[in-house]
């Protein structure tokens, strides 16, 4: 058995309720362990603590911008590699038009966060059709495949060996955030039986990344009914009810929307600033002690960035501490309006991501220059 060190202490000048009543002319940095769950301790530094001059070194932020990737083709398994590592591997799809051939995900579930367009799934469960906010859970193992209607931009998240679950929401209810009766699933519809058929269709199965072709003479998705409770499920971000409190800015954690054994996934959705008057409106400097944090911007206006605009990431790897730039330090008590409007998709990774091999022009090298201090 095992138990931390702990001893709750106040050292000079330092406000005892986080994220709050900063004492003045102070930054705050929270310095913790298990993302914001373990124990943490609050420091206030004279000078923000990501006004760094110089960086050298492979550790640093980074972004990228997956509008300027190419074209993927018509499979998933195609698709740009972005991040990964042993648990998770993020990928960056475009789809034009039907694709010619199902698929089937055999090294882990498949979420897709569909950024722009939209299309019809099927799949061996039904048809239900996506569009642009939509995530979409794919059990390991499901046959699936995608008609576009417009030009459809989606992130591919894989849980590899691993599913996805819906975080425990405590006090709140099950029904907080979302109620689970908010995921819509596929039908068994005309437009599932119309696709039916007896002319070949090919299956290209993905395990351990690579790919086997299996040919049928017929549309394996020719199922007549089911039933049970395991099903690609849809959430679209507008169904999401963001946490909110006027007296205390939340962490990254109260945004949970599903997890898996080594990262979980959060969703930044529109909501009020904080009206408190000494309550901190913008997100704190914090340590990446346990997570690399990545996020995908989907919409709006991301008030705690500069020059970010929808379709860019950013990686934060663990090592360093990391908060809002310059110009958003300047509503870090009173903001420029009443509420936020951005949409935006948080992985944050237990175990470190790799880069992939991306094309030129897709990673903004001067991010990490964009905390530097305003002349």
């Amino acid at each position: 058995m095992k138990q931390r060190i702990s001893f709750p202490h106040v050292e000079g000048k330092a406000s005892r309720q986080a994220h709050a009543d900063l004492p003045e002319g102070t930054f705050e940095r929270e310095f913790s362990k298990e993302g914001f769950f373990g124990p943490a301790t609050h420091m206030y530094h004279r000078h923000p603590p990501t006004g760094w001059s110089d960086w050298e070194g492979p550790l640093r932020p980074r972004a990228f911008d997956l509008a300027k990737l190419p074209g993927h083709g018509v499979s998933p398994w195609e698709a740009q590699a972005v991040l990964f590592n042993a648990h998770v591997r993020l990928r960056h799809w475009r789809l034009e038009g039907a694709m010619d051939h199902l698929v089937r995900n055999g090294d882990g579930d498949e979420l897709l966060f569909i950024h722009q367009g939209d299309g019809e799934l099927f799949c061996d469960f039904g048809h239900l059709a996506v569009s642009a906010g939509d995530y979409v859970v794919i059990p390991r193992g499901t046959m699936w495949r995608i008609e576009a209607g417009s030009a459809l931009s989606a992130l591919l998240i894989e849980a590899t060996n691993a599913s996805y679950f819906l975080p425990e929401k405590g006090l709140l209810g099950r029904h907080a955030i979302f109620d689970p009766a908010m995921f819509d699933l596929p039908e068994i519809d005309d437009a599932f039986r119309a696709q039916q058929g007896n002319r070949e269709w090919k299956l290209r199965i993905k395990r351990n990344e690579r790919i086997s072709t299996v040919t049928y003479p017929f549309n394996p998705l020719d199922a007549v009914g089911w039933h049970g409770d395991l099903s690609v499920v849809r959430l679209n971000v507008k169904d999401i009810r963001p946490l909110m409190s006027h007296r205390y800015h939340l962490p990254p954690s109260a945004h949970t929307t599903f997890l898996s054994e080594r990262f979980v996934i959060c969703t930044f959705c529109p909501r009020p600033f904080e009206s408190d008057p000494g309550a901190l409106k913008v997100p704190f400097f914090h340590n990446n002690d346990d997570y690399d944090e990545v996020i995908f911007y989907h919409a709006g206006e991301f008030f705690s960035r500069d020059n970010i605009h929808p379709g860019m990431m950013t990686l934060h790897p663990c090592g360093f501490t990391h908060g809002p730039h310059p110009k958003a330090l300047k509503g870090m008590l009173k903001p420029k309006r009443s509420e936020t409007d951005e949409y935006a998709v948080m992985l944050d990774a237990r175990d470190a991501l790799e880069v992939a091999d991306l094309p030129e022009g897709v990673e903004w090298t001067g991010y990490v220059d964009s905390w530097k201090a305003e002349d």
